[in-house]
């Protein structure tokens, strides 16, 4: 018994001695040290659960998550491809878009790592800190702020060469865009136009934003590019613009094509007289912010606003990057419940996704 025991403690010894400290440097370029690979992390950037599950292969280190990450999980395909998701913490903030942490609830979860955002108010930063955890900020709004995230999941999990992979993936899916976008000419660049919100203000994505980045990338031309990151406009400043493309997020869960279709004040734009309104494509995550999906999303636009021009092989291109991605395949039901067609099948053009 004695020599089991002893054995017991030599393995743990050695296992204590091979955890090597873990540094990384967040996008606030803070320092922040672990002993060794996280091994509970929560993350309260709604974007950044699904890319952690990504990074990481699996479910088994993330212990929290924000409130509308599990809403992109749940009955979708991240649901079928890790069940054990929806068992995982989500009261780690307040409801909708807050992100003021519930510090008890975290402390509950204890930790090794906790993933913040880094360009909003201290405010949410600083009762974390103050409690003692380890946080690690991350900053939304560009292509590098994005392939930021995937490098410290990868540190902080052991996963670096997966993470990078998935960098390399987008190295490539952007050079073949920009390639195929770079002669479009100004005046052959539809205006396109993403709406942040709809059902409860109309709030749309400036020139700032992630939006405004693959909107260009794939060949079209932001109306709002002047604004900010995002900004509340009114309906008549959206007449003015007349848009031929609109997108709608996929945060209202209930807001569709229809719901554009039928508002009589904007029944002249472009968009809805030729029905090219579409509702973003949901996958392992929504594909409208950054988020590990992203080169499907530059190739999907690029096809909506250039129907005539490109076709990309969508089916087998999902089909192909989510084995690389998840690991698993999906079937030609995964494929249109994640382009949407529920919602987006009488759009224009949207039968060139039907080559499953």
């Amino acid at each position: 018994m004695k020599s089991v025991f002893m054995a017991a403690v030599g393995a743990f010894a050695a296992f204590a001695a091979s955890a090597e400290p873990i540094t990384i440097v967040d996008q606030r370029d803070r320092t922040v040290t672990l002993d060794g690979e996280a091994e509970r992390v929560v993350t309260i950037p709604i974007p950044a659960a699904s890319m952690f599950i990504a990074v990481d292969g699996g479910t088994d280190r993330l212990v929290g998550m924000h409130q509308l990450s599990k809403t992109a999980i749940k009955g979708r395909i991240l649901q079928r491809f890790y069940p054990d998701a929806l068992a995982i913490p989500s009261n780690i903030t307040g409801k909708g878009f807050s992100f003021v942490p519930n510090v008890e609830e975290l402390l509950a979860l204890e930790p090794d790592l906790v993933f913040q955002w880094g360009h909003l108010n201290d405010d949410i930063i600083d009762p974390l800190v103050n409690a003692g955890l380890n946080v690690a900020l991350i900053k939304i709004g560009t292509e590098e702020f994005t392939r930021k995230w995937l490098t410290i999941m990868g540190a902080v999990t052991g996963k670096s060469e997966k993470a990078q992979a998935m960098i390399d993936w987008r190295d490539a899916v952007m050079a073949e865009v920009r390639a195929a976008t770079a002669d479009i000419a100004d005046d052959e660049r539809p205006r396109t136009l993403y709406f942040m919100n709809y059902l409860s203000k109309l709030r749309v994505a400036g020139g700032r934003s992630y939006n405004n980045f693959y909107i260009d990338l794939a060949g079209g031309k932001n109306v709002a590019a002047e604004l900010g990151m995002f900004a509340e406009v009114g309906v008549e400043q959206i007449i003015a613009w007349d848009p031929e493309v609109i997108l709608l997020n996929g945060f209202e869960a209930k807001l569709s094509p229809q719901d554009v279709y039928d508002n009589e004040l904007l029944a002249d734009v472009s968009a809805v007289k030729n029905r090219r309104v579409y509702k973003m494509p949901l996958g392992g995550y929504r594909w409208d912010p950054p988020n590990q999906e992203s080169p499907l999303t530059w190739l999907w636009l690029s096809m909506i606003l250039h129907p005539d021009k490109f076709d990309w092989g969508m089916s087998e291109r999902i089909d192909r990057n989510y084995q690389f991605i998840y690991g698993q395949g999906v079937t030609a039901e995964d494929i249109q419940n994640i382009l949407r067609f529920d919602m987006n099948a009488d759009a224009a053009n949207y039968d060139i996704f039907n080559d499953g």
